[in-house]
């Protein structure tokens, strides 16, 4: 292929340092590059260092669901969990979806908030390891968002800066809050996460793991259907009304699933503000002013909700997602783009893959 994965710092696994292009990078048959920025990889010896300590008791997806959904994850992590782990598998995958680059991120339940720091940092170094791995075996194929414990801020800080400088990763996942705590909570003081993030240019992939206090939404599998939007919303409006996004203009925040539900009607929160000064505490400019600078994968189901996000908050800010492989996943993202009404070829390119080549720094090869 005529591209490389760059901006990658000197490291272990002997990546290559690059720079940036703005440019629409393409492939060895000279189509644009397509790359998904939103899937995730199981690391199995993670998987096997915490199943003694019982990791289920901490996910809401789990804790908040029926005997029915249990029955059917349990038969999904069966069927699907080849594509988790085998990269072999998920290179055909991908070429069979015309995906280009994975923009890989850990499996969400694979984020352990809920230990001490102590394990934190060790269960993050091996997800970020094994990314390393994975991007360093197949340099054109992926690059990596990688974790760090947000419940201890130092340690996360220490080890986004070794995800970037060492591992050449391009940002880290992260969920929207930690054991129950909004990201944006004193108790956290993770003020300075935020401004190293922002200093470093790398992008915050927040993907929630179903809604904490769901007690409501055990049937249908409703954590997940409106549980994990309803977590996005949640925390997107505390990084908006708290101020951080204010606060680290430079902040790259990526909302999955389309954005959850406040993507689709920021209005609401633009009226409180004008109406109600309990809403305008902080923020003095309109809510929807900072949701404009973040960033919405495709996974919406429906070209009419993605032509909206165009039109809302710009091409240059909605990315190709698949949240692969699991059973929401979208399985032909390529088709429901291209159904999106009255959008531009240009526009498309951006959102294929200009966009994530922009924000990841992955640029045309010399």
């Amino acid at each position: 292929m005529i591209f490389t994965c760059a901006a990658h710092a000197s490291g272990p696994q002997g990546a290559l340092r690059g720079t940036a292009s703005t440019k629409v990078v393409r492939n060895r048959n000279g189509r644009h590059l397509r790359v998904d920025i939103h899937c995730h990889y199981l690391n199995p010896a993670v998987a096997a260092k915490v199943a003694p300590l019982n990791p289920t008791q901490h996910d809401p997806l789990f804790a908040f669901s029926n005997a029915a959904t249990r029955e059917v994850n349990a038969k999904q992590v069966q069927e699907r969990g080849p594509k988790l782990t085998s990269i072999e598998i998920r290179l055909a995958d991908m070429d069979r979806m015309g995906i280009d680059v994975q923009a890989v991120s850990p499996a969400p339940n694979q984020l352990v908030y809920w230990c001490d720091a102590e394990m934190g940092i060790e269960i993050a170094r091996m997800v970020n390891d094994r990314l390393a791995e994975i991007v360093s075996a197949w340099p054109e194929r992926f690059v990596a968002l990688g974790t760090v414990p947000l419940q201890n801020v130092d340690l996360a800080v220490a080890e986004l800066d070794r995800c970037v400088k060492q591992l050449g990763f391009r940002g880290v996942e992260i969920v929207p809050n930690v054991n129950g705590l909004d990201l944006t909570d004193p108790r956290l003081n993770l003020e300075k996460f935020f401004a190293r993030a922002a200093e470093l240019g790398i992008v915050l992939f927040m993907h929630p793991l179903g809604f904490t206090q769901a007690e409501r939404l055990k049937d249908h599998y409703f954590n997940n259907v409106i549980g994990n939007p309803m977590e996005t919303t949640i925390a997107a409006s505390h990084l908006i009304f708290d101020g951080v996004m204010d606060r680290h203009p430079r902040l790259k925040v990526i909302l999955p699933h389309a954005g959850g539900f406040l993507a689709h009607y920021w209005a609401r929160m633009d009226h409180a503000h004008r109406a109600r000064p309990d809403c305008r505490t902080v923020i003095r400019k309109a809510p929807s002013s900072y949701l404009k600078k973040m960033y919405f994968d495709t996974i919406a189901f429906d070209p009419r909700m993605l032509r909206q996000m165009v039109d809302q908050y710009g091409a240059d800010h909605v990315l190709l997602g698949t949240d692969y492989p699991y059973d929401m996943m979208e399985t032909d993202p390529t088709g429901l783009i291209a159904k999106i009404p009255r959008l531009a070829r240009a526009d498309r390119e951006l959102i294929e893959g200009g966009n994530a080549a922009r924000l990841l720094k992955i640029r045309r090869k010399k």
